[in-house]
């Protein structure tokens, strides 16, 4: 897979250091004899037919910028300084952002690529064509087809995933926002079935939003044929907003959650947990559903305004 080194004009220590780097054909020279191969210090000063101090002063400027990396391993003298190629292409963006517009990065999860599950029966999963494994059976979500699901269910318990956090460095996020289609879990189905869904962030409880029922009343607009009416058919879209403010769940104060106190930036992932709390009001269970079920088409979203 090709490896891309971005820059852009606002980053200009940066641009200039790989400007610089790429400004001497020689250090051009270095770089082509690491198209295929790796080579030591003293192997790219003899195909070179330079000294070998000459050798090791583009190395470093090459390494500095970015563009190399280096690798210390034991030679017949001591150690030496094995030279690999870091990136395939490098990327130059000279078109400015605005600083007055918010920029939005969002991932979409589906709802099968949980890390970690407390599942209760009544409880399975299903994708566009059919149950996967067998229902009430929480081992089930455990299968390695479970990545297909397009619909969940459980009694209880919980469901964990692991979102990537991959802003740049000089990217400040102002809003975090989580989007997903639930609703209760009943047997069957029972329109005012309510369940008081918690969702946690990073370890830190964002609050609660009570679904009135576990709707099958009609087919959801995404439902596949397949699927049998009398049961679950759709859910609700639930919103998760937080900011520097206070976090909202579907516009309403849930928490006093500052965006501060989730610790981005401090792990290259976000982890977020849906599920009933054991102690809560009305432990009613959980449907989440995916793009290809339900009412909305979208999976589980997680978005950063910054």
């Amino acid at each position: 897979m090709s490896k891309i080194l971005e820059l852009n004009a606002d980053r200009e220590e940066q641009l200039c250091e790989v400007a610089k780097a790429l400004s001497i054909p020689t250090r051009i020279q270095i770089l082509k004899l690491l198209y295929y191969n790796s080579y030591n210090i003293g192997e790219i000063a003899e195909q070179l037919h330079i000294p070998a101090s000459t050798a090791a002063l583009h190395i470093r400027t090459l390494e500095s910028a970015g563009l190399i990396n280096t690798e210390q391993q034991p030679g017949s003298r001591g150690s030496m300084k094995l030279c690999s190629r870091k990136n395939d292409f490098v990327s130059i963006r000279l078109v400015g952002t605005p600083t007055n517009v918010s920029q939005v990065f969002t991932v979409s999860m589906p709802v099968g690529a949980y890390t970690d599950c407390e599942i209760l029966p009544t409880c399975g999963l299903a994708d566009e064509n059919a149950v996967i494994g067998y229902e009430d059976r929480p081992a089930d979500f455990f299968l390695p087809a479970r990545m297909r699901a397009q619909l969940l269910w459980s009694s209880g318990g919980y469901v964990e995933y692991k979102f990537p956090y991959s802003l740049g460095a000089g990217a400040t996020p102002k809003q975090l926002l989580l989007t997903f289609e639930a609703c209760s879990e009943v047997a069957n189905y029972r329109e005012n079935w309510k369940s008081d869904l918690t969702i946690w962030i990073n370890g830190k409880e964002c609050g609660t939003w009570r679904s009135p029922g576990d709707f099958g009343a009609r087919r959801g607009r995404l439902t596949p044929a397949w699927w049998e009416s009398g049961a679950t058919q759709y859910g609700l879209l639930v919103t998760v907003a937080v900011s520097g403010e206070g976090c909202l769940i579907n516009n309403q104060p849930a928490s006093g959650l500052r965006l501060g106190d989730l610790g981005l930036g401090g792990s290259c992932s976000v982890t977020v947990r849906i599920g009933n709390k054991k102690d809560a009001e009305y432990v009613g269970g959980f449907n989440l559903f995916g793009e290809k079920f339900g009412d909305f088409e979208q999976d589980i979203k997680l978005s950063f305004v910054y």
